[in-house]
């Protein structure tokens, strides 16, 4: 049977922050713009889809990881929204362990801040590509270029814009894309769609010299573009953006947006962002686990013709269903009520029903697929980073490590 998804349609990104930058708004506007939510949650009226728990929506906090899946351009992008506080890093953790980009949301206000720093470790410790959503653009002392600054000398990452910004505070109005060298404003009405201008006159200096940087940063990172540079040639947008894509994935350079998640200013942009520069299941490596007959190190592509092989990164009880297991798929696919092995456990378990989860709620399917983020019932002696596989091609996949608890 043919996949439901081409693999180099789908992205698995994950939303990561400081607490209070943005996240869950954030998400709830992709939710909104990709049609997968017709009505707008919010954090602060406790009605956000993504903060479902009682005490989430008490607080205003994000607690829980929750799992996501939408469309964009003809893209499926499952999103995991995680906690800010670092009393819940473990879910960023055990979040980031199985998805193949970021997006790590900042205050505009606050720059990097302590989190920012603690969640771009555990992105790096896992070699996630990622990009930077300066949010927030509309509140009192709202500075980009100097959260640029802070990405560059508090994270040792090579930041890009490949936006600058319209106004900033009361009059942010929209980005100017250099990529494309167009402006987007933006009327703050969720139902209407940005408005393309050119470049206003007083923005044409610092969007130019910033593009020029932009090609010059690229050029020290991609042969093409460093070939087109010394020729003196103009570099097309496809160009700049296929070279982009290129540095983001191999983490050599990390691409900065900007906007204001709670006036619905910027989100279509980052989303054809995840789209243009994230990797797919396929550009990412190989995952390697361990044949635990020989002991050797044996790798499973997510290509076609590789036996099933998974990760368990979070187990929840649900109040309707039971006892939940969240797994990513490496290789191969299963299907409901096929028999897995748990290769960690050393036990045959049966998947009961397989479910594509959205926050609480659950939509039910009938198999799924290499890099498919889904959720299972029935498996009752499978827990958090054990591997489950094809019981004819055993493998043993690396388990997530967790920080040593404080108290």
């Amino acid at each position: 049977m043919p996949r439901l998804v081409p693999l180099e349609l789908i992205r698995n990104i994950g939303i990561i922050a400081h607490i209070d930058a943005g996240k869950t708004t954030t998400t709830e506007r992709v939710l909104y713009h990709t049609g997968r939510t017709y009505k707008l949650g919010e954090v602060d009226d406790g009605t956000a889809k993504m903060d479902w728990m009682e005490q989430e929506k008490e607080r205003g906090i994000t607690i829980t990881a929750a799992a996501t899946t939408c469309y964009w351009q003809d893209h499926r992008i499952n999103i995991i929204d995680t906690p800010g506080h670092v009393d819940f890093t473990a879910e960023v953790e055990r979040s980031l362990r199985v998805l193949d980009g970021g997006i790590v949301v900042l205050d505009a206000v606050a720059g990097v801040e302590p989190q920012s720093e603690t969640v771009w470790r555990q992105a790096d410790r896992y070699g996630v590509p990622r990009i930077c959503f300066v949010n927030k653009m509309d509140r009192v002392g709202a500075d980009f270029y100097r959260t640029v600054e802070m990405i560059s000398e508090r994270l040792s990452a090579t930041a890009l814009p490949i936006q600058l910004p319209l106004g900033s505070e009361a009059s942010f109005e929209g980005v100017v894309d250099l990529i494309e060298e167009k402006a987007w404003v933006f009327t703050g009405e969720l139902t209407e769609e940005p408005v393309e201008k050119d470049i206003p006159q007083e923005y044409e200096e610092a969007s130019s010299r910033y593009r020029e940087e932009m090609v010059e940063r690229l050029a020290e990172n991609d042969d093409q573009i460093m070939t087109l540079y010394l020729e003196g040639g103009e570099v097309s947008a496809s160009e700049l953006k296929s070279a982009l894509r290129r540095a983001t994935i191999a983490n050599k350079v990390v691409p900065v947006l900007c906007g204001s998640a709670l006036r619905n200013k910027g989100i279509q942009p980052l989303l054809d962002s995840v789209i243009d520069y994230l990797p797919s299941p396929a550009e990412v490596p190989s995952v390697v686990g361990i044949d635990p007959k020989t002991g050797k190190e044996i790798s499973r592509s997510s290509s076609e013709g590789f036996p099933f092989s998974a990760l368990a990164f979070k187990v929840v009880s649900d109040p309707f269903v039971g006892r939940l297991v969240y797994f990513r798929v490496y290789s191969g696919k299963v299907e409901a009520r096929a028999q897995v092995y748990n290769s960690r456990r050393e036990h045959r378990e049966r998947i009961g029903r397989l479910l594509r989860m959205h926050a609480n709620t659950r939509e039910e399917v009938d198999r799924v697929e290499a890099g498919d983020i889904a959720a299972a019932l029935g498996l009752k002696n499978t827990f958090t980073g054990d591997t489950l596989c094809n019981p004819n091609a055993l493998i043993i996949l690396e388990a997530i490590s967790f920080p040593e608890p404080v108290i």
